[in-house]
């Protein structure tokens, strides 16, 4: 990419939409495609229309319908159809117009549930998926087929990054469709605020997880779209920090953020999930990239933007 290139960020009110906004001005690239209104990725004409007329040289795809386990379990059609029909619409798109190349935004849920950890891009396809993101992941991995796909029949460079758990500036923090994080951020402010005696979390804690920050994925999928290649490489990495904790120690340190001083309950009747998800992040490191922020300090600038953006709307 140059300064001057046509980048399309689909997505990129969201979080890891906004954060690619941020890193890719800050580096110096100044053609960013941000539409407003931004077209229906679900609805294909638009899609192409947008593409005909803007005509992007890169595109980051990171558009796409998320939640946390609640969400995913009970939104499992609409999980499975929207996000089928923004990245089928996408990547056609993006081939029909001769786009230099396009990063696909999945997920580290495609691994099965009890694949051997850490992960690595290898296991794909290898077992069970986590029942309750089964839909969410299955699509997924549709779009990461669908780049490898048509990058064997016509010939484009469309590579995938396959991130850990996200979080940071612009999360969902709504208390029915968040991510695990955001989610604990923002029961432990609503209790601090409140004076509850306790805070009620679901599952056992036991289950481990990774966690990276959003602006750390920003900069990696910058650095891959610059260096890795469909044609060279193989077409997918996975983007983490290449170590976890579990959600108990991920929920003491959220505490401690917020400066919260009940008791934790834990709901062992709600489910906890697959039990580790650790990516394998060694094919990254060779690559010559890294992540720069530590858990602590993310949680603590996450919760900063928190109380200066949402925390007044919910009281």
């Amino acid at each position: 990419m140059k300064p001057n290139s046509r980048i399309y960020v689909a997505g990129h009110t969201g979080l890891v939409g906004s954060a690619l906004v941020r890193h890719l001005e800050a580096q110096g690239f100044c053609e960013l495609l941000t539409p407003e209104p931004r077209p229906d990725l679900t609805d294909p004409r638009a899609v192409m229309r947008f593409f005909a007329e803007c005509q992007p040289e890169y595109v980051f795809l990171a558009a796409a319908k998320v939640g946390g386990i609640h969400a995913n379990d009970a939104g499992r059609a609409d999980f499975i159809r929207v996000n089928l029909q923004i990245e089928t619409n996408v990547i056609d798109a993006a081939h029909q117009n001769q786009v230099k190349k396009l990063l696909y935004l999945g997920s580290s849920c495609i691994y099965p549930k009890l694949a051997p950890q850490p992960m690595k891009e290898e296991h794909l396809m290898t077992g069970v998926l986590e029942d309750t993101n089964e839909a969410y992941a299955i699509a997924k991995i549709a779009g990461l087929v669908m780049c490898r796909s048509y990058n064997i029949q016509y010939g484009t460079n469309f590579i995938g990054a396959m991130p850990t758990n996200l979080y940071g500036p612009r999360d969902n923090f709504d208390e029915k469709t968040s991510h695990v994080l955001p989610a604990m951020l923002r029961k432990f402010h609503t209790a601090k605020v409140r004076g509850a005696e306790t805070v009620e979390l679901w599952g056992s804690g036991t289950p481990r997880r990774e966690f990276l920050h959003v602006d750390d994925l920003a900069a990696a999928c910058v650095f891959l779209m610059q260096t890795f290649d469909a044609k060279r490489d193989e077409y997918y990495v996975n983007v983490g920090v290449g170590k976890d904790i579990s959600v108990r120690e991920l929920a003491e340190l959220v505490q401690r953020t917020v400066g919260y001083r009940g008791a934790i309950q834990w709901n062992t009747n709600m489910p906890d999930g697959t039990p580790r998800k650790l990516l394998d992040v060694s094919r990254l490191a060779r690559l010559g990239w890294t992540p720069r922020i530590a858990l602590v300090d993310g949680v603590a600038s996450t919760y900063q933007w928190f109380m200066e953006h949402v925390a007044a709307s919910i009281g």
